[in-house]
């Protein structure tokens, strides 16, 4: 492997100009028509980047066009095409990632609240962050990222639902040891939660997903790493449910954290469905070391069900 590295400060100093950043959206044609328009990478002659690049002369121009060229764009017999920084930055630009702070008026959640259940959801944002809070009994659910492109391409309706999915596969791929934002090596680890004043939890853990490439981190129930388990699919599944119609803002108020050891951890989650139980035994890294499925005994006192998440 070969590592060709930049020093940050020169790979961005290009970047601070209006006519280059022109050039580099240039490269993003327009494909396909309503709902399925989007933008895919081309590659395009001097003569039309100059066009489009808004430069007064084509002197000045192929000044601009060199410190683009090498890092973020490279020559090629048709023209000028992307470096994979380019296409990445290209992408940030359109998506209004780095641009743009979208704020949103709250939309109903037709889902029951995890803590009262109530259906009285509503997802507001405010900074390009949706949080989930009950109109009901006041609490809040959680409170996570979303981008500005996903605000831009998504109505009242189908923004809660992008929102969830986007989320359900950022656990599945960090809890499987990989980043969904750089595709770094990620790592999991049961942990207490803190408090407010700097002092832990006991009550419940949380799994900590974590990036060791870019920094990336998610903070969530232990039990959103398990949904994607075979016995957790396979009991939904004999049960008639689709856990994929479950958000992560709700789960299911049959699920239940048990902390049975902290020294080494062992974290039993458990969920119940027509009288019968399924229990994981969950270790230090998120994995599963063991499954029972049994008829169900009588019910048992019930403990908070799992609900927020957060990220950073």
């Amino acid at each position: 492997m070969t590592d060709d590295s930049v020093d940050p400060g020169e790979a961005f100093r290009p970047l601070g100009n209006e006519v280059r950043t022109r050039v580099l959206t240039a490269l993003l044609e327009p494909v396909g028509e309503g709902e399925g328009r989007g933008v895919a990478p081309t590659t395009k002659t001097f003569s039309e980047l100059f066009e489009a690049s808004g430069a007064e002369t084509t002197a000045g121009f192929a000044y601009h066009l060199r410190q683009l060229t090498d890092h973020y764009l490279r020559e090629t017999d048709g023209g000028y095409t992307f470096t994979y920084a380019g296409l990445q930055i290209a992408r940030a630009i359109v998506s209004g990632a780095y641009t743009e702070s979208v704020d949103r008026e709250p939309v109903t959640i037709p889902d029951p609240c995890p803590f009262c259940g109530e259906v009285g959801l509503r997802a507001a944002v405010a900074d390009n962050t949706v949080s989930v809070s009950c109109h009901d009994c006041g609490r809040d659910v959680l409170a996570l990222p979303f981008p500005p492109g996903g605000h831009r391409t998504h109505d009242d309706e189908s923004l809660p639902a992008a929102f969830d999915r986007l989320y359900r596969h950022r656990v599945a791929l960090l809890a499987g040891g990989t980043c969904p934002e750089c595709g770094g090596r990620a790592t999991s680890r049961v942990e207490y939660a803190e408090r407010g004043d700097g002092a832990l939890d006991p009550h419940p853990p949380r799994l900590h997903l974590a990036c060791g490439a870019c920094g990336y981190t998610l903070r969530c129930p232990v039990t959103l790493a398990v949904f994607d388990h075979p016995a957790v699919v396979a009991f939904y599944h004999d049960h008639g449910v689709d856990l994929r119609e479950r958000p992560i803002w709700n789960v299911g108020r049959e699920w239940r954290e048990a902390v049975l050891s902290d020294d080494p951890w062992c974290v039993r989650v458990s969920t119940e469905l027509e009288g019968e139980t399924l229990e994981l035994l969950v270790g230090r890294d998120g994995t599963v070391v063991e499954t029972a499925r049994h008829s169900s005994p009588t019910s048992e006192p019930a403990t908070d069900s799992a609900a927020p998440s957060t990220a950073r």
